[in-house]
């Protein structure tokens, strides 16, 4: 038996430079964290006792025979990946599916750390981001970019860049105290709506036209800005959050679908009561929505959006791992 624990990801600024019909002619970047809320993924041979050889366990259960049955697309495409055969995986996680914090791209890649580990083979992160982006985006054909992946199987505060040569990840230097701070001024609140992902990003999918590309020209000079005011003690801290609103109002010129009426109300709610900024997690549509915070305004934003659950939070360094290893002896029916 394996169980595999990969944290979810919150991306700050330049989302949508990474989106590779972006990056491989302009440069993309992300600035991003995991923070410790975790999916979790447990894998192993299903007995045979039954008269079926596979059982999958999500928000629905399904057994069966044949693993092109398989309606989950990114389990069933995994398994066919990596010749998977007469397993059963059951996943669960600290916050629900579709809601704008690469949940998707965590579970992809627990379960690829969970399918390799079952095998007896070591794969290290980048391996497992590689193959979570070809898993989604080539094998599932959804629509979307590669810092969610990135972010779930590296883990910590990083800067990822992105080129016609793929992508770098470099964590931020950042103290120890600073980091804290900054923790302590992020609030963040689920607002009860989800999507999925992949639909957002067809809604917004003009990346060709020379409006688009000229904001996310902008949003990824943010990320240059904001990586600076992390890593320079001389800059005021809260020119990260002013720095947030910005993006906020850049990525909403980016589609029609980044927003919605009542999320645009909770913005300005969270504002007028003191937030210096904030942004909704994802490609948009609903989810969460973080906002920068000084301590002595967070009771009046904690008011303000008191119909919506606050969830607490701290960032985590760890990225995906295997949190248990039970090797099974098994052979293949026939061989084959």
């Amino acid at each position: 038996m394996i169980i595999t624990k990969t944290p979810f990801r919150m991306s700050f600024f330049g989302g949508g430079t990474d989106m590779k019909d972006y990056f491989v002619e302009h440069k993309g970047a992300v600035l991003s964290t995991t923070f410790d809320k975790y999916c979790y993924v447990n894998v192993r041979h299903l007995p045979r006792f039954f008269d079926y050889s596979t059982e999958i366990s999500y928000s629905k259960t399904e057994r069966v025979t044949d693993i092109n049955n398989i309606q989950h697309p990114a389990i069933r495409e995994a398994m066919k990946m990596l010749n998977m055969q007469e397993i059963r995986l059951t996943y669960e996680a600290d916050l629900p599916a579709r809601s704008g914090l690469g949940t998707s791209s965590s579970f992809a890649v627990g379960m690829l750390n969970a399918f390799y580990s079952l095998k007896g083979k070591y794969v290290d992160k980048k391996k497992l981001a590689d193959d979570a982006i070809y898993l989604e985006r080539v094998l599932c054909n959804e629509t979307g970019g590669w810092q969610d992946q990135i972010a779930a199987a590296y883990g910590g505060f990083n800067r990822i860049n992105f080129g016609p040569d793929g992508y770098e990840v470099l964590p931020v230097i950042i103290s120890p105290e600073r980091k804290r701070q900054l923790n302590n001024n992020l609030m963040m609140f689920f607002t009860g709506f989800t999507r999925f992902s992949s639909d957002v990003q067809k809604a917004n999918n003009i990346s060709g036209t020379k409006s688009k590309i000229e904001i996310l020209g902008k949003m990824y000079e943010l990320v240059d800005e904001a990586e600076a005011v992390l890593t320079d003690t001389n800059r005021d801290l809260d020119d990260f959050g002013r720095l947030l609103d910005t993006t906020w109002k850049l990525k909403k010129g980016t589609g029609c679908a980044i927003s919605t009426g009542s999320i645009d109300d909770l913005y300005i709610k969270g504002i007028h009561a003191g937030a210096l900024g904030g942004k909704l997690l994802g490609a948009g549509g609903g989810g969460f929505l973080v906002f920068y915070v000084q301590p002595e305004k967070q009771k009046n934003v904690r008011e303000a959006m008191k119909n919506l659950m606050y969830i607490p939070f701290k960032f985590e360094n760890g990225g995906t791992r295997v949190i248990h290893y039970s090797p099974e002896e098994f052979e293949i029916k026939n061989g084959n």
